[in-house]
């Protein structure tokens, strides 16, 4: 079952749900200190997927001039594929053009199996392994990849519009 969120803008109040689904998805979770300490710079946009006026998606992720970078993404696990994450994707998606920011980039642990596979569902590539990528973990990471698609404009197909008017 799929339920529709509203994904905004993550708010300070909300700090406490945002760190509680943080808790709850990650092995080594951001703390409060450092969503307000990324969320302080300039570059840097957090959002919360709201249901039923309840927190149960947040993302944090850096603009640069080309490209976005994903920096955290996490579901509450009693939201986990109900089409949360695919909708906070879905709105990282719409802020790509081909004039500007082309591409949407993320690092995910070689063991986090289910992130790699939700990321290549929403159209994601591995294009890189990083070796020791993690401070808590000798472990590697991905970079996935989702690079921006202009829609493909209306073939034309030629027409002979006179052979259907001669009998």
């Amino acid at each position: 079952m799929e339920i529709r969120c509203h994904i905004r803008w993550m708010i300070r109040k909300e700090m406490q749900e945002v760190t509680t689904i943080e808790n709850e998805s990650f092995p080594n979770p951001w703390k409060e200190k450092d969503f307000i300490d990324c969320l302080r710079t300039r570059n840097c946009i957090g959002m919360v997927a709201e249901y039923d006026e309840r927190i149960v998606g947040s993302m944090v992720y850096e603009l640069h001039k080309a490209r976005l970078h994903i920096l955290t993404f996490a579901v509450h696990p009693e939201f986990r594929r109900q089409g949360v994450g695919r909708q906070m994707v879905q709105k990282m998606i719409f802020k790509l053009s081909a004039q500007r920011r082309t591409r949407i980039m993320l690092e995910v642990r070689e063991t986090n199996l289910p992130a790699q596979l939700f990321f290549r569902s929403c159209g994601f590539v591995a294009v890189n392994a990083f070796k020791d990528f993690y401070n808590d973990t000798p472990e590697d990471a991905y970079l996935m990849v989702y690079r921006f698609q202009q829609e493909p404009q209306a073939i034309l197909i030629p027409q002979n519009r006179i052979k259907g008017l001669v009998k």
